[in-house]
């Protein structure tokens, strides 16, 4: 997209201005020209990423772009999941303004497809798109909720299924799954057969899709703030070794309201961001969404009692681009997905995932009615309506009011059914009973405290359910929460400097339990005497760093699961990314079963005598990463520059910056800040950093305009 351009809506005239960060501004008379606008937007400046994401969870994937033997295995696991089975019947299910909404979204998005072309990158591919549909925002935004979220705890549970089996005792599980309730049947769970996981070729297309890891938001009250109002401040936590940024930012302008903030590609309306009278931030809540069930099966059949009944069976048909299609047959039941041959007679799981079904209207109702919600109260009512994503939605008005909001839908088990462990299907008092009820979801209203913060941690206590049950570490969230409360008057400014934390409370508890243990080496000293501040010239940091990985290995491989599998955890998955806690809870134990009856003081010691014989180096050199093209990365040469780096990605997995870098499947990949935002509703501007630009064309001047500002803390001021 040009620096301008002039439009005819819905409802007439739309503008359409790029400000000087080349940020699209998008004026209409009503929300359908916005939506209308930024459809057009979206096919000018996103047309890869949107067409990417559609094609990739339509399982069209080896049929459009390419018979890559990949591309098949990801078509097979997007017609398996079958996002959004029922679109006719949701968009039917959407307000009559909002249909509306979503129609001129795709309006847009094809007039902006005419109008622009189709990008070079499809040219080559040889593919055409189809016009955009209501269907495929509505099928983005039920992805949006599984895809590193709820699958991530599927492989947890997945996890602890195989920890039964390696013969891991009792005492050890139940101290690392602390919300484990259930009796483990120890007989049946040996039984099962586990699905393989995706091949990693195909795990790889996987992070060219939009998805929360982990994220941090706050908010504050007036009584706190120099400015007498709240403040709002968001980080989501993405993958930023990519480009495009996953947001796309944008202001849309209406005759009495504006909308400053991050939208998907492919979705209208504002993920994140503030109107003039409310702000609105999320995080990830690790509400449990996710059970699975024993399925006994034999000749396609799975057994009831003395009898067997027959699957769904759905034939999907993937064709390879220059090659034979290839048929995937699916076994559903009332239950879910079964994972395994139902004709090879045994014990498989079955998936239940509860946005699986009856979702997509919601989400879209709630997308629509925030961008008009003029106060906390009406926004919390707003996003407790939502349904496959599951956040921490914390809000901000004009009014000076604060709220907090889980969203997200849960099955309401059996007491004494934490949802962590597969049970048997042919069993009715397993079964759930319907979803909790949504008012009982955790929530605050101004907090007589005046503070707010959510960090994926555990927030079941602010509800009257217990939806968490796999939290993420709470370290991120208290170093927030210490530092608001330790400051008076803040300003926009703290909140930046805050942003950029790189304070380490897991560091600084695991060092009260190791500074004793340390040698008087160069190492040891140079660990001895951190600070616990993540910072790029720090060998402290990366000393720690490979102190930590070796007490993983002893604790949990050498004592326990087998250093092999834990190195293979740590290396090529996000399980310790995501779950530290759990793990972290056994090793500032005095003592555990872990120990194999040995001290803890004896396990740390050998663990600090592996981890302290690596050079030391800075941290910086640790933490490098290229940002890659969504579609050539790592394939052209750096100087052509589609990709850019290498960059020093600050902090850890528990610094209010977050900065982790695993490998997923053999590629490398990050949660950091993907996005900046900090609204003080004193006024009407909103401060941004993005991990990237506005525009996914190299050859835009608006590829990376923001990628330097991002790493160096310096704000946008939009208003």
């Amino acid at each position: 997209m040009k620096a301008k351009a002039t439009i005819e809506g819905p409802s007439g005239r739309i503008d359409i201005v790029r400000n000087r960060h080349g940020i699209p501004e998008i004026s209409g008379k009503t929300w359908t020209d916005l939506a209308y606008g930024l459809g057009w937007v979206h096919a000018a400046d996103r047309q890869l990423q949107a067409l990417l994401t559609r094609v990739i969870i339509q399982g069209r994937a080896a049929e459009n772009l390419a018979g890559d033997p990949d591309l098949v295995e990801i078509d097979r696991y997007m017609r398996r999941m079958n996002f959004l089975p029922d679109p006719e019947r949701e968009i039917a299910r959407l307000l009559p303004e909002v249909r509306a909404w979503l129609g001129a979204y795709a309006d847009g998005f094809n007039a902006g497809l005419a109008r622009n072309g189709t990008v070079f990158e499809f040219t080559l591919l040889g593919y055409r798109p189809e016009p955009w549909q209501m269907k495929d925002s509505m099928q983005i935004g039920n992805v949006f909720g599984f895809l590193g979220l709820a699958d991530a705890q599927g492989n947890m549970e997945k996890l602890l299924v195989q920890m039964i089996q390696n013969g891991v005792g009792e005492a050890r599980l139940r101290e690392l799954f602390p919300y484990l309730t259930e009796e483990i049947d120890r007989e049946l769970l040996g039984k099962v057969t586990l699905a393989p996981p995706l091949v990693p070729g195909a795990v790889r297309w996987l992070d060219k899709l939009p998805k929360f890891a982990a994220s941090n938001n706050w908010a504050v009250s007036g009584r706190r703030t120099a400015s007498g109002k709240p403040i709002l401040c968001n980080d989501p936590h993405l993958e930023v070794n990519r480009l495009p940024a996953i947001w796309h930012e944008v202001v849309m302008r209406l005759p009495d309201n504006d909308l400053l903030g991050v939208t998907i590609p492919g979705v209208p309306g504002l993920i994140l961001g503030r109107n003039r009278n409310l702000s609105w931030g999320a995080t990830y809540s690790f509400m449990d969404m996710i059970d699975y069930k024993i399925e006994h099966c034999r000749d396609g059949k799975y057994r009831r009692g003395e009898a067997w009944l027959p699957f769904d069976v759905r034939e999907e048909v993937i064709r390879v681009k220059k090659g034979e299609s290839v048929v995937e047959r699916v076994y559903e039941n009332e239950h879910g997905l079964l994972e395994g041959d139902p004709h090879r007679e045994g014990y498989y799981l079955v998936m239940m995932w509860s946005g699986a079904r009856d979702c997509g209207a919601a989400e879209f109702d709630t997308i629509h009615r925030i961008g008009t919600a003029g106060s906390v109260r009406e926004g919390m009512e707003c996003l407790r309506a939502l349904e496959a994503p599951t956040f921490n939605w914390v809000l901000a008005d004009r009014e000076g009011h604060i709220g907090y909001q889980m969203s997200g839908r849960l099955y309401k088990r059996p007491e004494g059914v934490s949802g962590l462990l597969p049970l048997p299907a042919w069993e009715k008092k397993y079964d759930y009973e319907g979803y909790v009820d949504k008012t009982l979801l955790p929530a605050v209203y101004d907090p007589a405290e005046g503070v707010l913060v959510t960090a994926n941690n555990d927030l079941n206590h602010l509800g009257q359910c217990r939806p968490i049950n796999l939290p993420m570490g709470a370290y991120r969230a208290e170093r927030i929460e210490q530092r608001l409360k330790a400051a008076e008057r803040l300003t926009a400014e703290d909140m930046q400097a805050l942003h950029f934390d790189l304070y380490s409370l897991q560091a600084e508890r695991l060092l009260a339990v190791l500074r004793p243990l340390l040698p008087e080496t160069e190492n040891g000293n140079t660990l001895r005497d951190w600070d616990c501040t993540y910072n790029a010239d720090s060998r402290g940091a990366m000393l720690f760093e490979s102190v930590y990985g070796s007490l993983l290995r002893v604790v949990f491989g050498d004592l326990g699961l087998g250093r092999e599998t834990v190195d293979h955890l740590m290396k090529e998955t996000g399980l310790f990314n995501d779950y530290y806690n759990n793990f972290d809870g056994i090793l500032l134990r005095e003592q555990s079963a872990w120990f194999e009856g040995r001290t803890r003081e004896e396990i740390f010691r050998r663990a600090v005598g592996e981890g302290l014989t690596v050079p030391a180096v800075p941290y910086g050199q640790t933490r490098q990463v290229v940002l890659s093209h969504l579609l050539f990365g790592g394939k052209l040469p750096r100087f052509l520059g589609f990709d850019v780096g290498p960059l020093a990605l600050p902090g850890s997995r528990s610094t209010v910056h977050q900065g982790q870098i695993f490998r997923s499947a053999g590629r490398l990949t990050t949660f950091s800040p993907s996005y900046r935002m900090i609204a003080d509703m004193a006024g009407d501007e909103l401060r941004t950093t993005l991990a990237g630009g506005p525009s996914d064309r190299r050859f835009s001047p608006w590829y990376t305009t923001d990628l330097e500002n991002w790493g160096r803390g310096i704000y946008k001021r939009l208003k």
